[in-house]
């Protein structure tokens, strides 16, 4: 077996195995799992949930929420499941083996509130695969693109539910064009920053399916300061994200 680590992350409020060579987690998965909001008794999946980081904040944040991870890789899904064992979330949470592609023949329709996905951000034929395949598939568009996963939110999704994505910034004009050819409108966005003098990076965008079209776009956020620090709102992210709980709307 590959070599593990044990991460506590937000405080140790999260405790976190993962592979120490595979695909781990970054920065994109807290600022996605601090955008995403939950409604009061929500069901919610996260689509590609890899080792479960996401979805374990989120059900710590929502404690009277419920939560499934659909994960194609059965090393990545056997992690999540062990995650959510390890942060007493067992009963809340279930991990789904299973392909963004095909959810038609592993969940009804409408069963869900909310979508949350942080999907790979990067095309087949763009730049070198990884050779490590844990690392190739949650990168590149190997078993799920973002239509592919958009595709599926809308399925999954109840009326006026909602999406919670991440996606590189310089694929912003395509993933709008992706979110209303699938039904699903933008509502509100968010621009991710390195620092003061780089370009955007990310773009935090949550949509609405069956919505009319009204975009709010929020202040930038920047992940570091001039100094190389995290910024002050960086820090209040984290701050935030590892305080209690947080009150689900109506």
């Amino acid at each position: 077996m590959e070599e593990e680590t044990l991460d506590e992350i937000l405080n140790g409020l999260v405790r976190v195995y993962q592979k120490k060579k595979g695909y781990r987690f970054s920065i994109d998965s807290i600022l996605l799992a601090h955008f995403a909001s939950l409604k009061k008794h929500a069901r919610f999946i996260d689509i590609g949930c890899g080792s479960g980081v996401i979805l374990l904040i989120l059900a710590k944040r929502y404690p009277d929420t419920r939560g499934v991870g659909l994960e194609v890789q059965e090393n990545l899904a056997v992690m999540a499941r062990k995650n959510s064992l390890m942060n007493n979330l067992q009963g809340r949470i279930e991990i789904i083996r299973g392909n963004a592609r095909h959810v038609k023949h592993i969940f009804e329709e409408r069963s869900f509130e909310s979508v949350v996905f942080n999907p790979p951000y990067r095309k087949l034929n763009s730049g070198r695969i990884n050779p490590h395949e844990e690392k190739a598939i949650a990168r590149h568009e190997i078993k799920g693109s973002l239509k592919d996963f958009l595709n599926a939110a809308r399925y999954l999704l109840k009326s006026k539910g909602r999406v919670f994505t991440i996606y590189p910034a310089k694929r912003l004009v395509e993933m709008i064009y992706l979110f209303r050819q699938s039904g699903i409108e933008p509502k509100r966005m968010r621009l991710v920053f390195s620092d003061m003098s780089s370009d955007a990076a990310f773009a935090l965008v949550e949509g609405k399916k069956e919505s009319r079209e009204e975009l709010k776009l929020e202040a930038p956020l920047f992940i570091y300061d001039r100094q190389g620090n995290y910024s002050e709102e960086m820090s209040g992210i984290f701050n935030e994200l590892s305080r209690l709980p947080a009150d689900g709307g109506g």
